[in-house]
């Protein structure tokens, strides 16, 4: 959940939600307050009507009945009776003032200071399905009324029996929330899914620099950032291209002058400095050779397939066993990796290389983890300092403690192999073991388990 919200769907849905939420929520609100400020305008227009009607009938009933008829013609809400007029006077109220002209000239119409009972009690309306309550505003007063024959009366307007609602309103909440939530969280999902085609296809450039370009669909916006992305991706392509090129035509080039150099070596008559020279020529071809293949190790056009990694081990370390290197193989995967055969394939011999260059010997052990192929390199070595374990892969970085040129390293072969490792989604890195020697693991995706 906590994966959810932190990605960029999770923070558009919650972000519709809560707009959508906040809207509607202030929409209902208001639509609620006009509705019942609508119910009591027509229902003051309402009484003030009948107010009309029931002053004029109790003119035309005889005194003596009066009272005996308004007991029966007075309806809730609304209460006539024969009552006087106090002496005090205070200020027509807009519910008096609109009486008084609609009764016309002859009719005295005074508000009283006094309002009923009942108005005292705060008489409130629910809203947004019940979550809040607004407060009735509506006519509530006393009002004396002096007909034309001088009888006084007393008119009370009460306030209304306002009533909830009639459905059940949990329903109703329940449905609009799981209605917004719903909107919200495709519309999160549309919105973010060009975002993360263009991750993985980020993701997906780091592994193979000739993988197919982003088709341009979508918004507007998304097809100009899948062409930028697809200009992007091929003026790399076009720069790695021409890199390797370079490098390629200058190791072909040099390779002629330094065999010219190596034959004319082989006149030299002084044996010692002719072995120098032809130590330090080997050098310099050894080291045009790794510079090539760190540049190609960075471009391959190698088609990916499906590997079994054990048997890719057990391959790597019988031709190593067989050039008379010291190395052991422990352990069983029993998956399959989606790789380069010659990439990976020079990735492990040079770990393994490195193993027993520096540290006499390689033991190597394989497993599975958490889905992930891990498999260690052993050796026997001295080991790395720790300031230095993560610049030794940097190209032609040398560790001078450790290792030096007699022993043939150009500082590459950990370069290469972790641009390999990359290329392939996996990681490398180094640790001084706790009983001696450096380890080396590195951890590769997997994708089914062998059969």
């Amino acid at each position: 959940m906590k994966a959810f919200f932190g990605s960029m769907t999770g923070r558009v849905f919650l972000t519709l939600l809560l707009g959508i939420l906040t809207s509607a929520a202030l929409t209902q609100l208001a639509a609620d307050y006009q509705r019942l400020r609508d119910f009591e305008n027509q229902r003051d227009a309402h009484v003030l009507e009948r107010a009309e009607q029931l002053i004029m009938a109790t003119e035309i009933v005889p005194a003596s009945a009066r009272s005996i008829y308004l007991d029966v013609a007075n309806r809730p809400g609304l209460q006539l009776q024969v009552g006087d007029m106090p002496p005090e006077a205070v200020p027509l109220t807009p519910f008096a003032a609109s009486l008084a002209k609609r009764l016309g000239k002859g009719y005295l119409v005074a508000s009283r200071a006094t309002r009923p009972t009942a108005c005292g009690v705060v008489q409130t309306q629910p809203v947004m399905y019940g979550l809040l309550s607004m407060k009735w505003e509506g006519a509530c007063e006393s009002i004396d009324v002096r007909l034309r024959d001088g009888a006084e009366l007393q008119l009370s307007v009460l306030p209304p029996r306002l009533v909830g609602e009639d459905v059940d309103t949990s329903i109703i909440l329940g449905m609009f929330l799981v209605s917004i939530a719903v909107l919200a969280y495709f519309v999160a999902r549309m919105t973010a899914r060009p975002f993360k085609q263009l991750a993985q296809a980020a993701q997906d450039l780091g592994q193979d620099i000739n993988r197919p370009p982003l088709d341009l669909v979508g918004a507007i916006e998304i097809r100009q950032a899948s062409a930028a992305f697809n200009a992007m991706q091929a003026r790399i392509r076009q720069y790695i291209f021409q890199r390797t090129q370079m490098l390629a035509a200058i190791t072909h080039d040099l390779q002629t002058p330094l065999t010219r150099m190596r034959l004319r070596l082989e006149k030299v008559s002084d044996t010692d400095l002719q072995d120098r020279l032809i130590g330090d020529l080997s050098a310099m071809q050894e080291m045009v050779r790794e510079g090539l293949v760190l540049a190609r190790s960075m471009d391959t056009t190698e088609t990916m397939q499906m590997l079994d990694l054990d048997s890719l081990l057990e391959a790597v370390c019988a031709d190593a066993t067989d050039a008379g290197q010291t190395v052991t193989l422990a352990g069983k995967a029993s998956i399959a990796v989606l790789g380069r055969p010659i990439d990976m394939r020079r990735c492990l011999v040079n770990l393994i290389d490195n193993a027993v260059k520096y540290g006499r010997d390689a033991r190597v052990c394989v497993d599975r983890t958490n889905g992930t192929a891990r498999i260690r390199i052993r050796d026997s070595g001295p080991g790395i300092p720790r300031s230095e374990l993560v610049r030794v892969f940097d190209p032609f970085y040398r560790v001078e403690t450790s290792r030096s040129r007699e022993s043939g390293g150009t500082g590459l072969g950990l370069t290469i192999a972790r641009n390999i490792t990359e290329q392939h989604g996996g990681s490398i890195s180094l640790a001084n073991h706790s009983e001696g020697g450096l380890e080396v693991t590195l951890m590769l995706p997997t994708y089914y388990p062998n059969k």
